[in-house]
């Protein structure tokens, strides 16, 4: 299958499914047809070629497998008129997108919080049972029992497409965004650093998502938070695949036009009504962004956010963040007195902190350990290299 394709097929996947769920319900049986759809897409159409509306083509695919499937179960009989007549309905070049539509059915209240994550994540980001598991920090196994279960919940009571009025399911279907988006920035696992799918996929919808909802201060932060971060993408990687931090980053190569927009877009809604993570993380990204150079950063007030974003989202990986903050305002043993309190045993971010900091403090065989401690505890091979040439560089006692 051709580069080419397989990202058309990508983008489609969730429209595909959400088309279909919206038309049949049956959230299994949709997304096993999704596949199978997908699946004759990738042997078709690069020996005869892309068909000029894929997604209606995929879309009909689809359908024909699950009129297939309904037919023959005789136990379904009633239903089967229904189905065949609504397979009839062509799909048009101007059918409306689905895909949002399917983050707020995933978003359903039957799911805990922790579930609609992860059917989302599946369901619309695309990812993988083990990318969602290392996301959510839980084995395989774990998120596999999370996910079919989820699946059950939504079929046991009822599908319906709730319009984005906000409520609990917008602040999961930001939230999922948000996932969606950092596992495209920074892969959980795998040869490369970067998923653009997954990045581009998440800004397009996130600004799908606030064309609905101009007035949600929160949405507004979270689209201005990934144009933000997004904008550092060129430079986070060597032409060779090879990580580059982000204070070794040649800034010249950050997107002028995404920093630009993402900065109006925060500045828009800061301080005119209640504050969210979002628009503290957005703020955050502004201020590294605008810098000149990392030694021209404004670290005193990343901190400043980071304490109140402590405040707002109490977590480790926020504690984490804030310790950095610390030790470029005040020093990497003040940094480190913070990572001490970091609960987050056997993730590689901790380790890898830490041994940044053990470095910067003098501590160089003490940081030589921990940078070979995250090495082998993450699964992005750009990250293990970078973290075991780290190492390498410092002496064994």
């Amino acid at each position: 299958m051709t580069e080419p394709v397989e990202h058309l097929l990508r983008e489609l996947a969730p429209q595909v499914l959400g088309a279909l769920v919206r038309r049949y319900g049956q959230f299994d049986a949709a997304e096993d047809a999704t596949q199978e759809a997908l699946l004759a897409a990738a042997v078709q159409w690069p020996r005869e070629g892309v068909p000029e509306n894929p997604r209606s083509w995929l879309v009909s695919v689809g359908a024909r497998r699950l009129v297939d499937e309904f037919r023959s179960d005789s136990a379904r009989r009633r239903r089967e008129s229904t189905m065949a007549r609504a397979e009839i309905a062509p799909e048009t070049p101007e059918a409306s997108d689905d895909t949002l539509d399917l983050l707020f059915l995933c978003a359903h209240p039957a799911l805990s919080p922790p579930s609609q994550l992860a059917l989302t994540l599946r369901a619309v980001g695309g990812l993988t049972t083990a990318e969602i598991a290392a996301a959510f920090l839980v084995p395989e196994s774990t998120m596999a029992q999370r996910i079919s279960r989820a699946k059950q919940a939504i079929r046991r009571s009822g599908q319906e497409f709730p319009p984005p009025q906000g409520g609990e399911r917008l602040g999961v279907v930001r939230q999922t965004l948000y996932l969606i988006f950092n596992e495209g920035y920074t892969a959980s696992g795998g040869p490369e650093l970067q998923r653009a799918e997954l990045t581009g996929e998440a800004i397009r919808l996130a600004r799908m998502l606030h064309g609905l909802l101009p007035g949600d201060h929160e949405t507004a932060g979270l689209l201005a938070l990934m144009l933000l971060t997004d904008a550092r993408r060129s430079a986070r990687t060597t032409a060779e695949g090879e990580l580059v931090p982000l204070d070794r980053q040649d800034r010249s190569l950050w997107s002028k036009e995404r920093i630009t927009e993402g900065v109006a877009l925060v500045s828009s809604v800061l301080g005119r009504g209640p504050i969210g993570p979002y628009q503290v993380q957005a703020a955050i990204a502004a201020l590294h962004d605008e810098a000149a150079s990392d030694a021209e950063t404004d670290w005193p007030q990343i901190l400043a956010l980071y304490e109140v974003l402590e405040r707002i989202t109490p977590g480790p990986i926020v504690t984490l963040n804030r310790a950095v903050a610390v030790a470029r305002t005040h020093g990497p043993l003040a940094g480190l007195a913070v990572v001490g309190d970091v609960d987050l045993a056997g993730h590689h971010r901790l380790a890898a902190v830490r041994a940044h900091l053990l470095e910067q403090a003098g501590f160089a065989a003490e940081a030589r350990r921990e940078f070979l401690a995250a090495a082998r505890m993450t699964t992005s091979a750009p990250e293990q290299r970078y973290l075991t040439k780290r190492a390498l560089t410092l002496p064994e006692h």
